[in-house]
Parts: structure tokens; sequence; C-alpha cells
């Protein structure tokens, strides 16, 4: 069997990569890491069998989570730093299962390979399409996604020093779960719920993480363009990586510059001490391949997305760390205290130009929950008063197909008297668009990263207090999402298990989900695809 691989928004013909991944992975990579999430679920059923506790596992909580962030669309295209990473689970796996004196496993608990070509061989009889019932395969992949997402954010939550048993736990209970062939449809639509509240749990711990340790977010005015120093620019979601790079580049005459999803960095107070923090250099990641050309400098992946770079050139600038990989790039590891050596790139960094500019200007960010919450008076005065007449939620991914510009124009053409919420790549669709504001308060306000879309959950809570209602869905927001990768499908589910319904989700609509599953959360929650702008907004206005 070749690859198989459906879990992003660009998924081949809307159905699936089935050569090579339209993200830039190979086969092998592609059955690489099937194979890995196969071992973790078999894993997840020893866990699950002999009773043991997340918080009796050590390490291997951490070893779960990367591993699942591993095998997120654009993190990892490592062959090899994949296989070693199976080979590390299967030695865990083993030696949980001689512990734990189970008998009556599932084969994911107990194969064995030795060589790349045995994993890939095994791959191709356990990957996606190994279950045969559509709706049963669409629903363990949707979950399988959701826990992908889950792990991501949890991973950096970790890094923080901040963890969560019960997310731990889960982790394994859903793992184990997509290995159960007992199951019902109805069974594992309850669970996706359950994989739901569990997304808004790990959320508000990474919330809790990221300003228990930098501050809450504030409304900032970021720099859009260069100066005339050597600089670093680092992509990704980790804020850790950022913090231990910017400790390492003071007095060095480096700069750093955000790029993409690191851009929210720059909200919080602990990060504007630093005075060679220069501002943000480009826009979403599918930009990457003509802005790092221009920038320079070397990049610093903490995370995905990263697109295959087109030159060698390219190539030999770019680091990764944690989770991201790509074959002929340098990683970076961290010691056993989480410390990680950024010397090198420091070092390449003063051997280089300054970036080149490409934009300028400024854009203006910072509106997380607790930035909004002190300005509540001032948004229920103007929505009482009818000069915000809705909200539209607009966070999620920004992606390459031509379709998403359907984005800009939604935003350019929303009635003057609405204002958007956004968190993720997404916003960079329309965050340097010219939209104003409704008396002081900017229509485009940026709570963060895709995990800050937590926070535009708490505001519409808040707003629901505020306005006495007994329904989220009574009050005047409007969601309308783009998704891209696996940490968007965390968000959707979070978002369902809070009761938000009528999201409007594309460009496209999951591949993953079969007609019978489109149907339940169509039916159940009401979600839709999108339409053209001027029918959309006109609904949406109604």
């Amino acid at each position: 069997m070749s690859m198989f691989c459906y879990q992003c928004q660009e998924a081949a013909k809307g159905t699936g990569c089935d050569i090579r991944g339209v993200c830039g992975k190979s086969e092998e990579v592609a059955k690489l890491q099937d194979l890995l999430i196969y071992t973790l679920k078999g894993i997840s059923q020893i866990v699950v069998k002999a009773g043991y506790k997340a918080d009796e596992l050590g390490g291997l909580n951490y070893e779960m989570l990367s591993s699942l962030f591993m095998t997120i669309t654009n993190a990892n295209f490592d062959g090899d730093a994949i296989e070693a990473q199976i080979k590390k689970m299967l030695s865990a796996r083993d030696q949980l299962r001689e512990k734990a004196g189970l008998s009556d496993l599932h084969d994911a608990a107990v194969f064995t390979v030795s060589t790349r070509e045995s994993m890939l061989d095994k791959a191709a009889k356990v990957g996606i399409l190994a279950t045969e019932n559509e709706d049963v395969r669409s629903l363990r992949e949707l979950i399988t996604y959701g826990v992908k997402g889950m792990a991501a954010y949890a991973e950096h939550a970790k890094n923080l020093g901040k963890e969560d048993a019960a997310v731990n736990a889960f982790v394994y209970e859903s793992l184990a779960a997509t290995l159960d062939d007992s199951l019902t449809a109805d069974d594992l639509v309850a669970l996706t719920l359950k994989t739901g509240e569990h997304g808004v749990k790990v959320m508000a711990l990474l919330d809790e993480a990221n300003t228990s340790r930098f501050g809450n977010p504030e409304i900032t005015e970021v720099s859009i363009g260069v100066r005339n120093n050597p600089a670093i620019l680092i992509s990704g979601h980790d804020l850790t990586d950022l913090e231990q790079l910017l400790e390492q580049t003071k007095g060095t005459g480096v700069d750093v510059y955000t790029h993409s999803e690191m851009l929210p960095a720059h909200y919080y107070p602990a990060f504007k001490k630093y005075d060679h923090f220069a501002g943000n250099y480009g826009n979403a990641w599918w930009k990457q391949t003509t802005e790092f050309e221009s920038f320079n400098g070397p990049i610093l992946f903490t995370t995905n997305c990263i697109v295959p770079p087109r030159s060698e050139e390219i190539r030999k600038r770019i680091f990764t760390t944690g989770s991201s990989g790509f074959p002929g790039c340098k990683h970076i590891t961290a010691d056993e205290n989480g410390k990680k050596d950024f010397s090198e790139i420091i070092e390449l960094a003063k051997t280089l130009p300054a970036p080149v500019e490409i934009e300028k200007g400024s854009i203006v960010g910072g509106f997380a929950h607790n930035q909004v919450f002190a300005l509540a008076d001032k948004v229920v005065d103007a929505v009482k008063s009818g000069a915000i007449k809705k909200f539209f939620v607009m966070a999620g991914c920004d992606g390459r197909m031509k379709s998403r510009d359907y984005y800009t124009e939604f935003a350019e053409k929303l009635p003057r008297d609405t204002v958007i919420l956004t968190a993720g790549c997404a916003k960079y669709r329309y965050n340097k668009l010219p939209l104003g504001d409704i008396g002081g308060i900017p229509r485009v306000l940026d709570a963060g990263q895709c995990n800050d879309s937590y926070s535009l959950a708490l505001i519409a809570l808040k707003l629901k207090e505020v306005f006495g209602l007994d329904d989220v869905n009574k009050l005047p927001i409007a969601y309308n999402i783009a998704w891209y990768e696996q940490k968007a499908v965390i968000v959707l589910l979070a978002l369902l298990y809070l009761g938000v319904k009528n999201i409007h989700l594309g460009p496209t609509l999951p591949a993953f989900l079969s007609p019978n599953v489109a149907k339940v959360l169509v039916d159940t929650f009401g979600i839709a695809g999108i339409g053209t702008v001027e029918d959309d907004i006109k609904m949406f206005m109604a």
C-alpha cells in the first residue's frame, strides 16, 4: 500500500495524498509517521489495560506529546529523526508491557520491527486505510488529529513547567480507544466531544503557562520594517525557545525578528525588555520560500510550519529544534535542564547581511482575554449603542490555496460596524488592511497564536455573562473560521464542546470527514462550509 494522508486542508484532490504530500513530505516519511502513531496507540492500550496513572509515567508523557507533535503537518520531514523516535517508543512500549505482564493485546502493542525496510513494510499495513469502515475510520482520525493538536499545546505548556495529569491521561485513553473495534460510531462521537473538552483544558493550561511566565498580553504596535543589523528569524510557536534565543543574543549586535505564528510574542510584557527584539518579518508560513531569501540571516524553527526550502543556500540557514525537523538542517536539542545552545545560529548571523526590507509600518495586536476584559465597558457600550453590530471570529490557519483570498475579501467587504476577532496565522489575510476602528476599538482584534483561540472563547463567555444571556449562541457573534492542520482541529472540537454552533469552516471541509460523520456535525452543531463572500455576509448579517 502506498502512502495515504488526509489530515490537512490541502489533501490532494480533496480526498488525500497518495503519492507525495502536498506539504512536501515523502511517501517514506508519511509511512514512518503512520507507524509512530500506531506505536503510540499500542503504548496507550498497555497503559489503559494495566491501569497506570499518567502522573506515574514520568518522562513517557512528554515523549508521547513530542511524538504526536512530530506527525503534525509541516512539523518534521526528517525520516531519520522519526525512525529514531519509533525505536525509542518501541523500547518504552516493550518495557511497559513486560512490567504489566498483560496478554491479549492488540498488534500495535506487540509488533516488532528492526530495520527501516521492515518499518515501511509494517506501516503499509497499519496506516489510515487499514480501518475499512469509512465512518469509523473518519471518527478515529478526527479524534487522533484532535489529540495531535492537543499534544502540541501540552508540549508547549510542559516546556514552561505546566502540565495537567488529566490531559496526559486522556491522550492514552483516546488513542487506545481508536484500537477498540467494539466501540460504535455513537461511542466515537461521544469521545470526539470529550476530546474537545480536553482541548479546552489544554488551552487553558497553556494560557496559564504563558501568562504566568511572560505576563498578560497587552495592546502592542509591532514594527514590520527592518533595521540595519544582522538578524535571526524565529518561527513556530514555542515561547521558551524565543526567550532563550533573546537571552543568548543580548549584546551580540544581532537582532531577532518573529515570523508567522511567533508574531504574538511581541504582545507579552516580558519580551519588551529586549531592545534587540526588532519586529515581525513577513507574513504567514506559506510565503517563507520567498521571504527567507530576502531575510538573509539564519532561521530557527521551533515547531511547524516548515515549507521545504528551494535552495541549498536557504537550507544551510535553517535550524530546527523541539519536534520540528528537516533533512540537511541542523537540529538543536536541549540538555537535561531544557537549555539550548544557540551559539552556532548567532555566529552564523554575524557573518550574513541584514534583512532586506519588504514592507514598512506596523501592526497592532495583543487583544487576548485579559486585555479585552479591561476594555469590556467600552465594548459593551459600543454594542448597546449600535456602533458595533456584530463580531466575526475569523481565527484559524492560513494556507497556499488561491481560494483563501476569500478571507481577505470577506474582511474588506464586512460592514464598517463589525469587528473581527482573530487568532492564528489566518490573521495575515487581513491584519495589514486599513480597516479602521469603531470609537477607538480596532476592527481587527488579534488575540495571538492559534492556541489563543481560547481567549476568543473566554471573551464570548464574558459577553454572554455581561448581557445576561443563557446561551452563547444568542450573542451577536458569527464564526467564519479557516483551518489547515491539526491544531485547528482541536480548536474546533473545543468550540463544539463549549456549545458554539453554526461554525462555518473553510476554504474546504476536512477530507477526513465521511459523508455520514459530516452529516452528524451539520445536524448537531450546524457546521457548514463557505460560499461566496457576498452571500455569506448577507447570511451572517441577517
